[in-house]
C-alpha cells in the first residue's frame, strides 16, 4: 500500500506532542524567524511606494537591521532556516568571503503570512498596550 501525500498530511497533527509539526510551528513562530523572513521578503522598507521584492541580504545587514538580535542568536536560527529548506546560504569566494542568505520558495509562501503577522502586531500595538493598563487597573 502506498502513502499517498494526503495520506501523509493526515497523520501531522500539531495538538498531539510528537508531533513534527509542533517543533516546526515553535520554529516558525519565533519573532527573529519572523523578522528574518520579512526583511528577507523585502519588507524592511515601510515608505509608501518603496519595493517589496524578495532580496538577499549580508550577514551584517541582517544583524543592523535586527536591532537587539545577538549574532548568536542570528547565526542559529539562519542555520535552522537553512536546514528546514526556508532560505538558501550563499558563499562567494571574493576577499573577504560574501556569505548571502535568500529565501527559496518555500520560504517565500511563509513570508507571506509572517508578513500578515508582523503587520497586524505593528497596526494594534497601541489596542494591546490599551488592553494591558485596562487589566493592570483592574488587577490593582
Amino acid at each position: 500500500m502506498t502513502t499517498t501525500k494526503a495520506d501523509k498530511e493526515a497523520e501531522y497533527n500539531a495538538f498531539l506532542a510528537v508531533c513534527p509539526s509542533r517543533q516546526l510551528l515553535d520554529r516558525i513562530s519565533d519573532k527573529w524567524v519572523v523578522l528574518i523572513l520579512c526583511a528577507l521578503g523585502g519588507d524592511a522598507s515601510e515608505q509608501p511606494g518603496a519595493s517589496h521584492a524578495p532580496k538577499a541580504m549580508r550577514f551584517s545587514e541582517l544583524a543592523r537591521l535586527l536591532a537587539g538580535v545577538s549574532q548568536k542568536m542570528l547565526t542559529q536560527t539562519l542555520r535552522a532556516l537553512e536546514r528546514d529548506g526556508l532560505l538558501t546560504r550563499t558563499v562567494t569566494p571574493t576577499v573577504p568571503v560574501t556569505v548571502t542568505y535568500e529565501l527559496t520558495d518555500l520560504g517565500l509562501s511563509l513570508h507571506h503570512l509572517t508578513r500578515g503577522l508582523r503587520q497586524w502586531a505593528q497596526t494594534h500595538m497601541d489596542e494591546v498596550f490599551a488592553n494591558r493598563e485596562k487589566h493592570e487597573a483592574r488587577a490593582s
